[in-house]
Formats: C-alpha cells, structure tokens, sequence
C-alpha cells in the first residue's frame, strides 16, 4: 500500500496524484492525463518520489492505454537523471520487467513515435546513457573525449555523412575522418540486441547508426582508433 503522505510530485503535492489516477483509469479523461503528465514528468528532463509509486498503477493501465505507455516510460527513462530514485526503482522491478514487454510489443507493430519507444524500452533494461543519446535527425552529434590525448571528439552520424571531427566555432566542421562502422556480427550484447532490434522492425536507418556507433573512430588530432561505445558508456552510464 503506497503511502502518499511520504511523496511528492512536481508541485510538491501527493494527494492529487491518486485521484488523477483513479480518474484516468475510470476513463480516458484528456484533463487528468494532461495534469498527471505535469505532475509525474517535467523538462530537464525529471521525475519524483510520486512518479515512482504511480508506476505500477500505469503500468497496469498500459496494456490497453497507450497514453499510459508512454508516460511509464519517460518515468523510467528520466530515472536516471533524478537523485536518490534507486530504493524506488528497485520496488518498481516487476512493473519495470512488464513494461519491457509491453514496449517490445509496441515496437513489432512499427510505431510512429518508433525510436522514443525504442528508448523507453532501453531505459527499462538501464541502458539509460543510450536511451538518452540516440537521436532521430539528419545529422545527429555525439561527443566523447578522446582517450588518447585531451581532445573532445565529435561523431557526426547521418543521413549524408558518418564521421569524426574536432568541433570548433567555425561554420563548418574540419579535418573530418570517416568513420569505420562495426559489422553485425562484431557486435554483442547491448548493441547486437539494439541493432537486431531495429533491424527486426524494419527500420533500417536505425540499424545504420547503431554500427556506426558501436564501431571505430578516429580522432583527427592525435590519429589514434578508438571504439566510440565503450569510451561513451564508460563516461555517462549511471552506477545503479
């Protein structure tokens, strides 16, 4: 039995939570889920104590509720930028466990928001650093620090290039290096499950970026290869 007198949500209130629930269950009340989605889940992205005991409650609505979806999934997906939410992510596990698959599910049918599905499902296996870094744009950026000299690398991974650079002010990157994708079967675990994922789901695209990210870069200072994945995971993955 969760008790809400122990809770807060982005307004610093508790009692409101459970009555917006109750009244989202009851039926699709476009009010309710407008004010429950302000009050779980703010921009920076955030989440609080509250977001956490209406998981399971959503969780079961989610099912049926794509709305309840997709806010169970920003709530896990947010959980790693909000300090202190470990204890309630662990109360959470069985509900988290469920709601994988219902995300999965929704992934077979080829959704149109496809890739914050994709993320949301990442968040649940605590993939967060990737739930967080992959982008759906033509030119998408990432940034890592070289690990063989103190230079930030930039990858650039879209549809008309895939490479490496030195961001600076100038307009235009410079001395780009190509970047050298892994192939499927180079890949494991966390990247051989994102890139057969997508690839089962026919988004090709996708599958594209994700060997691009999980392959070699080159750093245009120093010249040294260097794996992007394991250099990005080691510097954001969150220690839970």
């Amino acid at each position: 039995m969760t008790d809400w007198e122990l809770m807060y949500d982005s307004r610093g209130d508790s009692a409101r939570v459970p009555e917006l629930l109750d009244r989202v269950e009851g039926d699709l009340d476009p009010e309710a889920w407008q004010e429950l989605e302000r009050r779980l889940t703010v921009g920076a992205p955030l989440t609080f104590p509250a977001s956490f005991a209406a998981l399971p409650r959503l969780v079961r609505l989610a099912g049926a509720n794509s709305r309840a979806r997709r806010l169970a999934g920003r709530i896990v997906r947010y959980a790693a930028a909000t300090d202190g939410c470990d204890d309630l992510l662990e109360e959470c596990t069985a509900s988290i466990v469920e709601l994988g698959r219902l995300l999965d599910e929704e992934l077979r049918a080829r959704p149109d928001h496809y890739l914050d599905t994709f993320r949301d499902l990442l968040a649940t296996r605590q993939q967060y650093h990737w739930a967080a870094v992959l982008q759906d744009s033509a030119d998408a950026a990432y940034g890592v620090g070289c690990p063989h000299c103190p230079v930030e690398v930039t990858m650039v991974i879209g549809s008309h290039a895939q490479y490496s650079t030195i961001r600076t002010e100038q307009p235009n990157d410079v001395e780009r290096r190509t970047l050298r994708p892994a192939t499927p079967e180079q890949l494991s675990g966390t990247g051989r499950w994102m890139y057969e994922t997508a690839v089962r789901d026919g988004r090709y695209p996708l599958a594209e970026a994700i060997v691009h990210l999980f392959g070699r870069a080159e750093c245009p200072r120093c010249a040294a290869l260097f794996t992007f994945a394991d250099e990005y995971t080691a510097a954001n993955r969150p220690l839970v």
